[in-house]
């Protein structure tokens, strides 16, 4: 009878890239409730979702979100690598594409496709 344990690794070797970038137009306001955002103050029609890596990048995607658009930060996390962002479809859509153009084209990230429900 063998008893030997079997010793498992994991790593995480983070790349250069952006996995997810969403936009969620029109949520319903419990979508914000559950998330942490204030419905009243943030409900202007859609969410913006980015999941970044190396995690920290999400501090400089955040900046550029805010900077390109009128959307407003709803969370960043640079453990994780998430950003959130709130604003009117419009202003999201326009946050989404500023970071995931800075980071395709001076970062030299690999980038997914925006997409949308």
């Amino acid at each position: 009878m063998n008893n030997e344990k079997t010793r498992i690794i994991q790593e995480l070797v983070p790349g250069k890239q952006i996995t997810i970038a969403h936009i969620i137009a029109n949520p319903d306001e419990i979508l914000y409730q559950k998330l942490g955002l204030d419905p009243a103050k943030e409900h202007h029609g859609a969410i913006g979702i980015v999941t970044i890596s190396p995690s920290e990048t999400a501090i400089i995607a955040g900046d550029i979100a805010i900077k390109t658009s009128g959307a407003e930060l709803g969370f960043v996390d640079r453990f994780s690598g998430t950003l959130i962002v709130t604003g009117t479809v419009s202003q999201v859509e326009e946050a989404l594409e500023g970071v995931c153009s800075y980071c395709k084209n001076k970062l030299l990230f690999t980038v997914c496709e925006i997409t949308k429900t």
